[in-house]
């Protein structure tokens, strides 16, 4: 089976469509799946709902997305650094449901594992629980969150082998995993693609039976807030 590609508008070929929920891996600018993004834009699909942590800064990541009005809802825990989400949210432009941010990713393993649903004490007894049901085990009440089961899951590992086996680097080993996962076709992009086992076996922290095509690209890796110090004097 064929999974490498030659660019990232060759490997969305065929899977976009309005009216789809993406699942998108990423923290901040952190380990986004920038080509992916961009070639989303490019398509011009619409209607999108996209479940990621946040949704980047105004001109870049999904920020990108939000700017053309291809987005109709977003499924996030931090809106953050973007002030068109914003905007776009109070202005009621854009739906927006909030997750706590633990449980967005464990709503997006959850699909990944072929569960349904779980229940978590997070939640209970706020605007986050309204409505959903509740079970009493022991003493604490639970709310029943939902898995998530995205049409397409959009990536970024630092490495893969053409199986589509990955090592995500650092911090970038964020939500990609959990996002990838639930996918029910998912498209990557790393910074190097090797041959099969070239990759030591106990370092992949995501199996290739996830990843469905795969492409290498030259990223910006934009910083989101560059923090330094004074140079001390000599």
């Amino acid at each position: 089976m064929k999974k490498v590609y030659g660019s990232a508008a060759e490997a969305l070929d065929g899977l976009l469509r309005d009216d789809m929920l993406i699942a998108a891996g990423g923290f901040g600018l952190c380990g986004i799946p920038e080509l992916l993004i961009d070639a989303i834009v490019d398509s011009g699909v619409k209607g999108l709902t996209v479940a990621s942590n946040n949704a980047g800064v105004d001109d870049f990541g999904l920020g990108k997305l939000l700017a053309t009005r291809q987005v109709k809802k977003m499924m996030s825990s931090y809106v953050g650094e973007n002030a068109e989400f914003m905007r776009q949210y109070l202005s009621g432009e854009l739906e927006l449901e909030f997750n706590p941010q633990g449980t967005l990713a464990e709503r997006m393993r959850a699909g990944g594992a072929g569960i349904a649903g779980f229940y978590t004490r997070t939640g209970y007894g706020t605007q986050i629980g309204e409505g959903k049901e509740v079970k009493k085990f022991g003493e604490d009440h639970y709310i029943l969150e939902e898995g998530i089961f995205a049409d397409l899951a959009i990536v970024k590992a630092w490495k893969a082998d053409t199986s589509g086996n990955c090592v995500f680097r650092k911090t970038a080993r964020n939500f990609n995993p959990p996002a990838a996962m639930c996918g029910k076709v998912c498209v990557m992009e790393v910074e190097e693609i090797v041959e099969p086992g070239e990759l030591d076996p106990d370092a992949i922290h995501l199996p290739g039976i996830y990843v469905h095509r795969l492409i290498q690209g030259e990223h910006e890796k934009r910083i989101e807030k560059v923090t330094t110090r004074k140079k001390e004097a000599v």
